[in-house]
C-alpha cells in the first residue's frame, strides 16, 4: 500500500462535506451536517494561518483525513479521521508519523504537538505511544458522546527534543509533596 498526503483544495468543500457526513465517526463528538461542512470550508475553516487539512490518500484512494490546529501556537493539535474500510492496515501509524515529522520541519518554533482521544480508542492510544507520545493527561468523564454516556478523555504529546532524539520523556506522575492528612 502506498500512502501519501494532499492538502486539500478550495474546491474540496464536497468532498471534504461527502467524507465527513459519510460514514460515522465513533470517537468523535457528534456527527456533522453536510451544509455545515461545506459552509466551513468555503469560510477556509479548513486551511487558514491556524489550521491546514490533508487528505490521506492510500493507493490514490482518499482514506483518510488530517487536520492539523493551533498551527500559531508552540503546541498545535491534530483531528485524525480514517475510513472505516481503511481501520486497521496502519494508516494511523502512518499518519501521526508523517503530520509529527511535516510539524516539526515546517513550523520551527513548534516545541511539542498534542493529541487527545477517548479512554476506549485503543487503537489510536496504541498509536500515540507507538509514534513516541507520552501520555501527559487524563480528564474523567470528559468526553461527552451523542447518546449521554461520558466518556474519560485521555492528553498525549511529543516533545521536539524526543522526536530528534527518538526518546519519550513520560511526565513526572509524582511530583506533589506528601500532603499531611492528619
Amino acid at each position: 500500500m502506498h500512502v501519501d498526503f494532499s492538502r486539500i483544495s478550495a474546491d474540496d468543500g464536497d468532498a471534504l462535506a461527502d467524507f465527513l457526513t459519510g460514514e460515522e465517526w465513533p470517537y468523535h463528538a457528534g456527527t456533522q451536517d453536510r451544509e455545515t461542512v461545506r459552509r466551513f470550508a468555503a469560510d477556509g475553516r479548513y486551511d487558514d494561518e491556524e489550521t491546514r487539512t490533508f487528505w490521506v490518500l492510500a493507493d490514490g484512494e482518499r482514506a483518510g483525513l488530517v487536520k492539523l490546529q493551533d498551527l500559531a501556537d508552540d503546541t498545535p493539535m491534530f483531528d485524525l479521521r480514517v475510513r472505516r474500510a481503511w481501520r486497521g492496515h496502519g494508516l494511523g501509524t502512518a499518519a501521526v508519523a508523517w503530520l509529527t515529522g511535516y510539524l516539526f520541519t515546517e513550523l520551527p518554533d513548534v516545541l511539542r504537538i498534542e493529541g487527545t482521544t477517548r479512554q476506549d480508542n485503543h487503537a489510536m492510544r496504541a498509536i500515540f505511544r507507538k509514534s513516541g507520545y507520552a501520555k501527559e493527561s487524563h480528564y474523567r468523564e470528559a468526553w461527552p458522546a451523542p447518546d449521554g454516556t461520558r466518556y474519560d478523555a485521555v492528553g498525549y504529546a511529543i516533545l521536539r527534543r524526543d522526536w530528534l532524539s527518538g526518546t519519550v520523556t513520560p511526565p513526572d506522575w509524582h511530583d506533589e509533596p506528601k500532603a499531611d492528612l492528619s
